[in-house]
Formats: C-alpha cells, structure tokens, sequence
C-alpha cells in the first residue's frame, strides 16, 4: 500500500486567516500618517499634479517561470510508439527514464553520460542529490532507516517528480536514478509512478556483486557503505528477476558501451511498454 508523500503543504491564506490578520493596516504600510487620522487607518494617497497623470495599474502577473508557462502538474502519459513502418528511435524522443540499481551499479554515471549524449535536451535528476538538499537535520539512511528518513525520501521522490513533469511539459527529457527495492511498497515504483506518470519506463542495472563491491569501495563520504550493506542491498535487488523490468548487467560494459544499451533496451520499450 503506498502511502501519501512528505508532508501535507499548508493550507493556503483566506482573508482573515493568513498571517497578517488582526494588525492594523499601519503595520503593513509604515510611515507618517495624516494629523487627525485614526490609529491603524490606511495612508492617504499622495496629491495627483496637473499633467501627470496617475500610473494605470500593473497587469496580473501570469503563473510563469521567465517566459515558459509552468504546466498544470498532470501525470505523464506513455510515450507514443511510432508508425509501424519506422523503428522507434529513443535517441529523439522525449522520455521519462527511471535507472534503479543497487549502490555501485552504476547509475549516476550512466544517467549523466546518456543525457549528456543525447540530441536531444535532456536532464538528470539523481534522488540521492535531492535528499541531501536537506543540510541541517539531514536523515542519513546509513544511521538507520526511520520515520525521518522515509519522510525526507518522499519529499525527495516528490520534489524529483515534480521537477521531471516540468522538464517532459516543455520538450526536454528527463532520466532519473534511485535505488528502487522491489519488496519495499513504501519506497517503490508505485510512488515514482504517481509523481511522475505511466509514461516513465524503468529500467534496472544489476551487476554481479563483485563488480558492485569494487566500485563501492571507490565511493567516498556517506555514498560509500559498508561491504555487508552492499551484500545485502544487492541481493534484495535480485527480486527485479522475473518482474517484467528490462534488466542490463553491466558487470563488463563501460559507461558508454552501457548507455548505448540503454538505447536498445528503450527501443523496445517505447514500442512494448513494460507493464508494472
């Protein structure tokens, strides 16, 4: 059962609840006020001069971001396949992407090579990077996963989601990467796919344990985990077998070499769209 996200945003001003109610207007408008003028009355508007005439007042500012007007928020609906005649090119397509693996699998790196390789605009957005927006008060998961720290992960899952709706709604691609679990409803797919949409396509690195351990013990400050956490981790990813997720093993691939099979594998999913 997947639960609901973060915190509950608070509730917008009505007028006499928000945060100004009960001063006086004089609070909010500082300056002199007119002799014989009531305490807390608004200020007198200054004296119109001949030949100037008042300014006319200032249009309604449109719910924008410089000059792209932000979307709604909706889900992200899947990617249309191309006519039959033609092969899907991922290469050009706008796509959501979801890379999961265990620590060391790879998918930062691969993420950021295949957008930066693409033709087309495309971001990356690393959960990780978004959890440790929270400095002061940071929930580190390796000091013990709690309340805290499953809430700041569905704030970081929220804010990612909101972000990739963003970036599709205006023509640039996203990939995401998470070390998604497949036993674990709370931090699962489910909650990647309402953020974001039935139109992201997940895909798994899994690498064999050793290769996985290596490039741990090449990973520093509270990104590198202990060689028994690794172990552990990685054998509850095994649980991706058999769930209907296109799975890479890039135990001999390089990034390049993987991030071209990341194209093969996103081919195939635009044209057949994993079911999950």
């Amino acid at each position: 059962m997947q639960h609901a996200v973060g915190s509950p945003l608070p509730p917008p001003h009505r007028p006499g609840h928000g945060p100004t109610a009960g001063w006086p207007a004089a609070a909010h408008h500082p300056g002199p006020q007119p002799p014989g003028a009531p305490q807390g009355s608004a200020p007198v508007p200054p004296p119109q001069h001949p030949g100037y005439p008042s300014a006319p007042p200032a249009p309604p500012v449109p719910d924008a971001t410089g000059h792209v007007r932000l979307p709604q928020g909706g889900p992200v609906g899947a990617p249309g396949a191309q006519p039959a005649r033609t092969a899907p090119d991922p290469t050009t397509a706008t796509l959501a992407v979801l890379l999961i693996g265990p620590a060391g699998a790879g998918k930062t790196s691969v993420a950021k090579y295949w957008a930066d390789h693409r033709r087309v605009p495309t971001a990356h957005i690393s959960l990780d990077d978004v959890r440790e927006w929270v400095r002061s008060g940071f929930a580190d998961p390796q000091a013990g996963w709690n309340d805290r720290a499953e809430a700041q992960y569905r704030l970081a899952r929220r804010t990612c989601g909101f972000a990739a709706r963003n970036f599709l709604a205006n023509g640039i691609s996203c990939i995401l990467d998470d070390a998604v679990f497949p036993d674990r409803p709370a931090i699962g797919l489910g909650g990647w796919k309402r953020h974001v949409g039935p139109g992201l396509l997940p895909v798994v690195l899994l690498p064999g344990l050793e290769v996985v351990l290596e490039r741990n013990a090449r990973r520093t400050g509270n990104r590198r985990l202990s060689d028994e956490e690794v172990a552990r981790i990685h054998g509850r990813m095994a649980g991706w077998y058999g769930s209907g997720l296109p799975i890479i093993d890039n135990s001999t691939m390089d990034i390049p070499t993987t991030a071209r099979r990341l194209d093969e594998v996103l081919t195939r999913a635009i044209a057949s769209p994993p079911k999950w």
